[in-house]
């Protein structure tokens, strides 16, 4: 990942606790083998159980081996029930590396984020006074549920007939997700739950958000997104991360209107979600929406000219298109602005949690950021996901997909580990 922008926050050190020698027949031991072994072996052996773009990237990376089943590695790209079951319970070598802080819902649960950053907002107003709080102020007035009930219906009550979405605090693909401009809404929602069937995500009681709906939100050829961005987190103490520069903006399949709230396909702009509609393609999106042709006269104006439709794009921009027809309608300045918000967001994100995240040395990751975008160019963060989809849902998908995930390796940078046996790729 060739880093635009890299962080470096806070003094201190961690120390973490590990077993000297494997006596306890609990531990299991990953990448056990002294310095000249490793040496002698030049191969880095990775696994992961995600059959995607992530393992034709590890498996065709030179020196890299794939190992299965209960095998030694050097590197595991898991996934967090792996990391909740078998974390505490396994020793790693100084040079092993998984793909998930050990702790990570602090910052990817929709609950614990808006609690830190609700924390991390008030510290900086007692620290640094109400201007720098205010930097915190890029998430929607939200309430956990059931526990904060009261205190929503106290808020609900002041500002009758806005909408509010419920979000479940664990699960991804706008699963579980419903819009209400009623209380009845919630006392119904709240009996359905108590019947629902067991829960399979993160806590056993599944608990809720319910937060403030963005109504106003920027829309191109009268469309909903949001953006994904990249954001790859190598340590927390000291806090170091590097923002990918690129990313996309994923669309609804139907034009935006606050009069069918019901409608997931208007509000949800998720790809799980969108892909089930029955008038979705790939390779259809609104003639309005399509790719750009970024046009600078010799006066420096720009225009805009939709190109003919792209076959490999599917209901998605690039950040870079999706920039190009900002500074088309706004300026570049507006952008800058814009994207330098967007900023503030990863670093305040990053920083609420530094301290109460266990920066374990082997640890990595790489979090997807949504991002929404209002009428007045304001970014506001509507949740982090410790496990971005790396499913390609287009050629151009599966490129940007394939470029981050190199990049990350990069950066994490097994290779050092094995050197000078396997070269670093450039």
């Amino acid at each position: 990942m060739v880093p635009s922008r890299e962080a470096l926050l806070g003094p201190g050190t961690t120390a973490i606790r590990c077993p000297k020698k494997l006596q306890n027949q609990n531990y299991k031991g990953h990448g056990l083998s002294k310095g000249k072994e490793r040496e002698q072996r030049a191969s880095i052996r990775f696994k992961t159980t995600l059959m995607n773009t992530l393992m034709d990237v590890l498996r065709h990376r030179p020196g890299w081996v794939e190992v299965k089943d209960e095998g030694e590695w050097d590197f595991y790209w898991c996934d967090v029930s792996w990391l909740r079951e078998n974390f505490d319970h396994t020793y790693m070598d100084e040079h092993v590396r998984i793909s998930h802080f050990r702790n990570h819902y602090e910052l990817t649960r929709k609950n614990y984020m808006v609690k830190n950053l609700k924390r991390f907002r008030k510290q900086l107003e007692r620290e640094a006074g109400k201007l720098e709080a205010a930097k915190c102020d890029f998430f929607p007035k939200t309430f956990e549920m059931p526990c904060e009930y009261h205190l929503f219906v106290e808020e609900f009550r002041k500002n009758p007939g806005i909408t509010w979405i419920m979000k479940p605090v664990a699960r991804s693909q706008g699963k579980g997700i419903f819009l209400f401009r009623r209380l009845k809404d919630i006392v119904d929602w709240r009996k359905d739950t108590r019947s629902s069937d067991d829960q399979k995500d993160d806590i056993p009681v599944e608990n809720y958000v319910a937060q403030r709906y963005i109504e106003n939100p920027y829309l191109i050829g009268g469309r909903k997104f949001d953006l994904r961005v990249y954001v790859l987190v190598m340590s927390y103490i000291p806090l170091r991360a590097w923002l990918y520069r690129d990313g996309f903006a994923r669309f609804s399949n139907t034009r935006f209107t606050l009069n069918s709230i019901d409608d997931q396909y208007v509000h949800l702009t998720n790809v799980a979600v969108q892909k089930t509609s029955p008038d979705y393609h790939p390779k259809k999106l609104h003639p309005t929406v399509g790719p750009l042709c970024i046009h600078s006269p010799e006066n420096g104006s720009l225009s805009v000219t939709p190109w003919p439709w792209d076959a490999h794009m599917g209901c998605k921009w690039t950040l870079q298109r999706f920039r190009q027809y900002l500074a088309s309608k706004h300026g570049p300045e507006a952008v800058e602005t814009l994207f330098r918000d967007i900023d503030n967001i990863f670093v305040k994100s990053l920083q609420s949690v530094q301290k109460v995240i266990i920066s374990d040395k082997h640890c990595f990751e790489l979090y997807g950021y949504d991002i929404l975008i209002d009428q007045d160019l304001k970014p506001w963060l509507l949740e982090v996901n410790a496990s971005p989809s790396l499913t390609a849902s287009s050629q151009e998908d599966y490129e940007l997909k394939t470029c981050l995930l190199e990049d990350t390796l990069h950066v994490v940078d097994m290779e050092a580990s094995f050197s000078p046996i396997i070269p670093a790729e450039v």
